[in-house]
């Protein structure tokens, strides 16, 4: 069996939210760790689009950016089999450099990486930007001159020109309208044919990830709660939180019925609760569910999907 392409294992990442230092004396208070990401097991296999989603502040950003190797893991392990990785970030109007030129900015890792001649740069550029639907003379402007949608063509053209095997992108639709969204997905459909691209995507929006993924994980409070096959999850969820996400999506086969709001709110990272983090919002909790944390156990973190008392079905 091919290796997987890259693997996580049991990956923390934890931040100091400590007050100053003069401060935490005077109140003898001790340094405050945020825990983004607890534990998390994963593998990305060659060719798959791979999603994570989850509640804004469940630690999917923080694991992209340890993925692409912007931050280290507090522990844990990360292994990348491939060549190169690159990322797509979210906005496309905060990740473009506002004084460079559109062919500086797509030359970069080109040059960095010492990808081709000097002399070969140019037409390099040019053919990437023909990739994503822009034009080589596109090359000459700024970024302000485009529109969002056109931005994140960049960003990605950005991304390729570095030759990578895994695309690492975190919310790349999200600042966009409806229509423009569209489109872009249906570019990183193509360019995942064409070139043989991996992808991780990270989304908080079940709609648009029910298209692209292959697999899907579901993350709460920093782990990993299920992962499973993208069909399956949608079509059968485990986990009390899937199932939540899922209830909230629009559907056109119930439009004019209410639709159920994700219950609750996340708690604070400073302060998770005991047990499973997700116990305060789960309508199946029990005292187990308050007391003893869930092991990930069949691709799925629940004592009550484990203990064979919850199954669901839409």
């Amino acid at each position: 069996m091919r290796a997987p392409l890259l693997s996580v294992e049991a990956v923390t990442r934890d931040f100091d939210v400590s007050r100053p230092w003069l401060e935490r004396v005077l109140e003898g208070e001790g340094r405050r760790l945020l825990r983004a990401v607890d534990g998390v097991t994963l593998e990305v296999r060659h060719g798959e689009t791979l999603a994570l989603v989850g509640e804004s502040g469940c630690g999917k950003s923080t694991i992209a950016r340890l993925m692409v190797g912007l931050d280290a893991p507090s522990d844990g392990r990360i292994e990348f089999h491939g060549q190169r990785r690159q990322m797509i970030f979210q906005s496309p109007y905060a990740s473009l450099n506002p004084r460079w030129r559109v062919r500086d900015i797509v030359a970069e890792p080109i040059r960095v990486l010492r990808l081709a001649r000097k002399a070969e740069v140019g037409a390099r550029v040019a053919r990437l930007l023909a990739q994503v639907g822009l034009a080589a003379e596109d090359g000459e402007k700024y970024p302000h001159e485009f529109s969002g949608g056109q931005r994140q063509r960049i960003s990605i053209a950005r991304a390729l020109s570095g030759e990578p095997d895994l695309l690492i992108c975190d919310e790349p639709t999200s600042a966009l309208d409806v229509s423009v969204q569209a489109q872009i997905l249906n570019l990183m459909a193509d360019l995942q044919s064409r070139l043989s691209l991996t992808y991780v995507f990270i989304s908080h929006n079940l709609a648009v990830v029910s298209q692209i993924a292959d697999r899907v994980g579901v993350m709460y409070l920093g782990r990993l709660v299920e992962l499973a096959p993208a069909g399956e999850l949608f079509s059968h969820p485990r986990h009390p939180y899937t199932r939540m996400l899922l209830e909230a999506v629009p559907r056109i086969e119930r439009t004019g019925e209410p639709r159920t709001p994700v219950a609750g709110e996340v708690p604070n990272p400073l302060a998770p609760p005991p047990g499973c983090s997700f116990h305060p919002r789960c309508p199946h909790a029990d005292e187990r569910c308050r007391r003893e944390r869930p092991e990930f156990v069949d691709a799925v973190a629940c004592h009550g999907v484990q203990e064979g008392r919850i199954s669901f079905a839409r």
